[in-house]
């Protein structure tokens, strides 16, 4: 339950609201009332808001085409040699249908309600000291672990001041071509027709509050007409709709978002649908909401000194304007019981900054489409089955796609919402996923690294000065190719490369796109349930379980800390939350606890420390090449100490991908900035508007059509509560802004003195790690 603070107006939870009024220096929320509220545990004006309302018997969406799906790849025999997922999520032992190895290095525990859980991952982060560390204070350093003791002893590097920043020397870079006669708001009240009533299609402001309440915090279609239908409501209260399907009609006559489009697809011998929208229109609807006209960035910028590159697409197509793509997959269950389940795809572009984009309130996610679901279980051999999800997957996923292709290349003239007409060439720039689905996206196989070509065997060792290379990309295009030419040699090749057996990944003709340089850090599923999972479940083998949850047991009451009053030893279909909450007391758990048969319990408690510290670092929200060290430093000494797990009988090797992924989390930062810009958990929570309560609202026969007709209205109604403010605001001119969020002073002559190589800023997007010249190269692969 949230409060909203009536002296600031800030939303906070109901138990954190006498901690908000305790430390507030607002003098607004130290008001008489509110200093009452304290001592009585009162608190006035606390709303519950009604849940969402469902919609039932909504018509289907017309069948547009057929898409074939051949399946290419399928007639090599078995592939016994590079095992994939079958993408489905039960059982929880068997992600995605494969089993993993026995020791389970890879699973990722989905829960049905994980979305639900998995707010709010990141901890509060408090203002960091203001003062610098000298060279005295890294004399006075101990030699053993000299950076963490840096950072436990308040003497890490600020932060807090504006990085230096180098704008594109490219002019014409972001160039204006011309400008409409009106905004996209004006256009939107063009299109409604009605001038004067800033409510219209409406009648009245009664009328829209009734229906924006129906649709987002109303009962059930069934009962909201049935309400309806009392005698006198509809006339006293003078609105202008008797039912739910007449409300309807007045919201599907609103402009909105792209429509979705159903496509059959055939695979095999299954007929399988497909829902999706245009993806052009799609970014064209971001670059034009208003909501996001005054925060946008298109001039890519230099966050570190590399002026010795130049940007290949500027260079050939003068007065480009970069649009990176950022597309989200992630298969999530709708129901506990009938094991059903939806795959949705969402897209974001760069340009809105993060600050912004991770909010979802703010849409600046947009649903690209649901893929299908189905299993294939009229397919025996499971080989072959393998075979054709990965090519259903990548057919589907390259019909979304498909428009990319051209728009990249030659660019395509769009507005934004201040009627200025731009360029703008859309590039896939990051796939953000979990484990299994990079390893589908990326055609290479489970338990290997998707990224890079490190011998699975190998992928537990760890040398900084020696880093695994990316895959080479332009090699396994080659190969692709060569299945027409010849196919006989095609398996052995793509065998060869490292890769499966794929002819048409959807990546495989998308302009300046290098899809292993496009795979990003995951925390979420990487180090909380991934790394920190291992490692509590080391940790719990190596003490024993009994011991570890008596001292769960007796940790002292605490306001931050989570007490797991029944030990951890338990805990089932454990969320990324409460793997969080384990780690702020995992080090005190141990940190005087024998190990059995006299071994010295200093190597484990290294190695728990270096990974937190790694945990932590890594969600830094600003980066200088300090803070990259000592993320470096700790991965080091977690590998430096790890053999005390081989030594116990817990391991016998640390072959687990997700493990070897962190010594990529230092170049991945570098190239697109803090991992808070692409961090799974937004688009996990993302599951519960666009997927699970679109489920709820149907009647769970073909309920896909249903739930994309859901999801539409439901965004015309955001959308028309935009315009209603800005009309009842005046209809104000949009203003331009340079995003900068809170905390950030600007001192640009103190932070290039003390500062010049800072890599990532918070108060920009991705885009402008994306396009500047030092790394765009990089993401193109020129």
């Amino acid at each position: 339950m949230r409060v909203t603070c009536q002296g600031c107006g800030q939303s906070i939870k109901r138990n954190g609201l006498k901690n908000h009024l305790r430390i507030s220096t607002d003098p607004r929320c130290h008001t008489q009332e509110w200093q009452d509220s304290k001592s009585t545990n009162t608190f006035p004006s606390i709303n519950i808001p009604l849940p969402n309302a469902p919609l039932t018997d909504l018509p289907g969406i017309p069948q547009e085409e057929v898409i074939p799906v051949e399946p290419a790849g399928d007639f090599f025999g078995d592939y016994t040699d590079c095992e994939e997922d079958d993408e489905v999520l039960e059982p929880v032992d068997d992600v995605d249908g494969v089993a993993f190895d026995e020791d389970e290095e890879d699973e990722d525990i989905l829960d049905a309600s994980n979305a639900e859980q998995e707010v709010g991952l990141e901890p509060t982060r408090e203002h960091l000291p203001d003062h610098t560390p000298t060279i005295e204070d890294d004399d006075v350093m101990p030699t053993s672990h000299q950076p963490a003791a840096r950072l436990r002893g308040g003497g890490e590097e600020s932060l807090s001041n504006e990085p230096f920043v180098v704008k594109f020397p490219i002019s014409t870079a972001g160039a204006v071509y011309s400008q409409d006669e009106k905004t996209t708001n004006e256009k939107y009240a063009q299109d409604l027709g009605d001038t004067e009533n800033p409510f219209a299609p409406f009648s009245s402001q009664l009328d829209w509050e009734i229906a924006r309440w129906a649709k987002l915090r109303g009962p059930s279609s069934t009962a909201f007409t049935e309400l309806m239908k009392i005698d006198g409501v509809v006339e006293k209260l003078g609105i202008s709709f008797a039912s739910t399907k007449e409300l309807d009609r007045v919201i599907d006559g609103l402009p909105g978002r792209p429509r979705f489009q159903r496509h059959e697809v055939l695979i095999g011998d299954e007929v399988c649908d497909v829902f999706f929208r245009d993806v052009i229109a799609c970014i064209r609807a971001l670059l034009g909401d208003p909501e996001f006209t005054a925060y946008l960035v298109f001039v890519p910028e230099k966050h570190y000194t590399d002026g010795g590159k130049t940007e290949a697409l500027e260079k050939d197509n003068p007065g480009a304007t970069i649009v990176p793509i950022i597309i989200s997959t992630d298969k999530t269950q709708l129901t506990l019981f009938r094991n059903k389940s939806a795959y949705p795809i969402y897209l974001t572009i760069g340009n809105i900054p993060k600050e912004i984009r991770r909010k979802p309130s703010n849409r600046a996610y947009i649903l690209l489409g649901y893929l299908p679901t189905t299993r294939l279980e009229n397919v025996t051999n499971k080989a072959a089955r393998r075979r054709l999800l990965a090519n259903l997957y990548h057919a589907c996923m390259a019909r979304v796609l498909a428009p990319l292709k051209s728009a990249g290349k030659h660019g395509i003239h769009m507005t934004t919402g201040d009627a200025l007409k731009r360029r703008f060439h859309p590039l896939l720039a990051c796939v953000v996923t979990d484990y299994p689905e990079q390893v589908l996206t990326t055609c290479t196989c489970t338990g290997e690294c998707p990224t890079c070509d490190k011998p699975r065997d190998n992928l537990g060792e760890y040398d900084r000065r020696d880093r695994a290379v990316l895959r080479d990309l332009p090699k396994i295009l080659e190969i692709l190719d060569s299945f027409e030419t010849d196919p006989a040699g095609f398996l052995q090749a793509c065998k060869q490369a490292g890769v499966k057996p794929v002819v048409d990944p959807y990546w495989k003709d998308l302009p300046y796109t290098h899809i292993y340089r496009s795979i990003t850090p995951d925390v979420l599923h990487q180090l909380y349930q991934g790394i920190l999972k291992h490692l509590i479940r080391w940790i719990i083998e190596a003490y024993g379980a009994a011991e570890i949850d008596a001292r769960c047991r007796r940790m002292p009451p605490n306001h931050n800390v989570r007490l797991f009053v029944k030990g951890i030893s338990t805990l089932s279909r454990v969320t990324g939350q409460e793997h969080d909450q384990m780690c702020r007391i995992l080090l005190g758990l141990i940190i005087d606890a024998p190990l059995p048969g006299g071994l010295s319990s200093a190597r484990l408690l290294s190695a728990v420390r270096a990974m937190l510290d790694f945990l932590y670092l890594a969600q830094y929200p600003v980066h200088t090449d300090k803070t990259l060290e000592l993320l470096d430093d700790a991965l080091e000494d977690f590998h430096r100490n790890k053999d005390i797990f081989i030594d116990l009988g817990i391991r016998d090797s640390f072959n687990i991908p997700k493990l070897h992924w962190a010594e990529h989390y230092v170049s991945a930062i570098k190239l697109y900035g803090t991992t808070d810009n692409v961090n799974t958990q937004y688009t996990e929570r993302l599951h519960i508007d666009l997927a699970k309560e679109a489920y709820a609202a149907t009647n769970h026969k073909d309920e896909f059509s249903q739930m994309t007709l859901w999801v539409e209205r439901k965004e015309k109604i955001l959308r028309h509560s935009q315009y209603v403010r800005w009309r009842c605001d005046g209809a104000p001119a949009v203003p331009r802004k340079e995003w900068s969020p809170p905390g950030l002073e600007l001192d640009r002559a103190l932070h290039v003195a003390k500062n010049p190589s800072l890599y990532v800023d918070t108060s920009h997007s991705s885009t402008s790690l994306i396009l500047h010249p030092a790394n765009l190269n990089a993401v193109c692969g020129s």
